[in-house]
């Protein structure tokens, strides 16, 4: 495994001054109304960074008070779309396309709640939300997604797609790739090509260009993905490589490859969010298929093969919002994102993102000229 000092940026870029440590509501920064504020830890060492204010109940209704103001008795509703967007985000939303372009201009209703994150947490903000009024709620929230290498396939893309599916991020993303099922035919030729890759992978200082795979995001995160592993190894799991902290201090861990996992398996069935591949093989088309919805996730799967019968057969038969065919982390503006089964509801981005954030109204008016009243 590639290994740069976790402890101290070694690169080029600068490290950027934190500035802004309050809470922005009403067009201005201030003091969450308790007074109170919380540690941010960088990851990087486990030290204190900062301490920003923290924002509770309080400063939420504060929020929600300025943002009805300034839609019902200021400009906003009066303005066109693109007169609405502040001139230094104009580039950035542009970029967007016409999907964003469209979503603007419609003024879209505020009264309405998009949530990413865990489906416990999704459980809470559908509580909630039906204890508000009923706000509509959109859900993407997490997921196991498999990635399906077929015999056919070019093992060296293969490799590549399925590293940076399960690494990418620390493995900090929803759609990771986290369950690798392999066929038979070159499964244990796959399985020295990711080892491999996997000790290749450059581990420190995400300041550092160099660097492949930065900290875990805290504390907490960091030892949930340790115990992951220890129960891997417990549940009879092969474990090729990695399965450690690497460094001195931080929250880094090593690339992380199981093999022989079985689908009982707590590292198979349950959402890590970590550096942490499982390696599977199967026979047929139709095991892969069972093996692939054998979850209760259903975020994104990948599909690698050059068969395109292969391809059609298995992308409208795996039970997720997303399949990617011979890529992975291929997102599109256009593209709706979400999930089937307990990886949520609703959809983000594309017109069916735009959708969610509209309400159809009919209007209905006599024409007393017409022939038929």
């Amino acid at each position: 495994m590639g290994d740069i000092s976790s402890g101290s940026s070694n690169s080029c870029v600068k490290i950027p001054d934190i500035k802004f440590t309050k809470l922005f509501i009403n067009g201005e920064f201030v003091d969450a109304v308790s007074g109170n504020t919380l540690e941010t830890i960088d990851p990087r060492n486990g030290e204190v960074i900062a301490r920003v204010a923290e924002g509770n109940k309080d400063d939420i209704n504060l929020a929600v008070k300025a943002a009805r103001r300034a839609f019902d008795h200021g400009p906003w509703p009066r303005m066109s779309g693109y007169a609405g967007i502040p001139e230094g985000v104009l580039n950035v939303v542009t970029g967007y396309g016409h999907t964003a372009g469209a979503a603007i201009a419609s003024h879209m209703d505020i009264d309405k709640v998009s949530f990413t994150g865990s489906p416990e947490v999704g459980r809470l903000v559908m509580q909630a939300a039906a204890t508000s009024n009923l706000k509509p709620v959109t859900l993407e929230l997490g997921g196991k997604s498999p990635l399906i290498i077929f015999d056919d396939a070019d093992v060296d893309t293969a490799a590549e797609l399925a590293i940076e599916g399960g690494l990418y991020n620390k493995g900090e993303i929803c759609v990771a790739g986290s369950r690798v099922l392999v066929q038979e035919g070159i499964y244990e030729k796959m399985t020295r090509k990711l080892v491999e890759k996997a000790k290749n992978w450059v581990v420190g200082d995400p300041f550092h260009p160099d660097v492949q795979q930065g900290p875990q995001v805290d504390k907490q995160q960091y030892e949930k993905i340790l115990s992951y592993i220890k129960s891997g190894r417990e549940e009879g799991a092969d474990l090729l490589v990695g399965g450690e902290p690497c460094g001195e201090k931080g929250y880094y861990i090593a690339p992380t490859i199981f093999s022989d996992v079985k689908d009982d398996m707590k590292i198979a069935k349950d959402e890590i969010f970590g550096p942490v591949m499982s390696l599977m093989k199967f026979k047929t088309i139709d095991d892969a298929i069972q093996r692939a919805n054998a979850t209760r996730y259903g975020l994104a799967a990948g599909i690698v093969t050059k068969n395109i019968d292969i391809a059609n057969t298995v992308s409208r038969s795996i039970r997720a919002g997303t399949i990617w065919i011979n890529c992975y982390f291929a997102f599109d503006c256009d593209a709706p994102v979400g999930g089937y089964k307990i990886s949520g509801f609703g959809r983000e981005q594309g017109l069916d993102g735009l959708y969610a954030y509209t309400q159809l109204k009919s209007v209905v008016t006599p024409l007393y000229n017409s022939p038929w009243l």
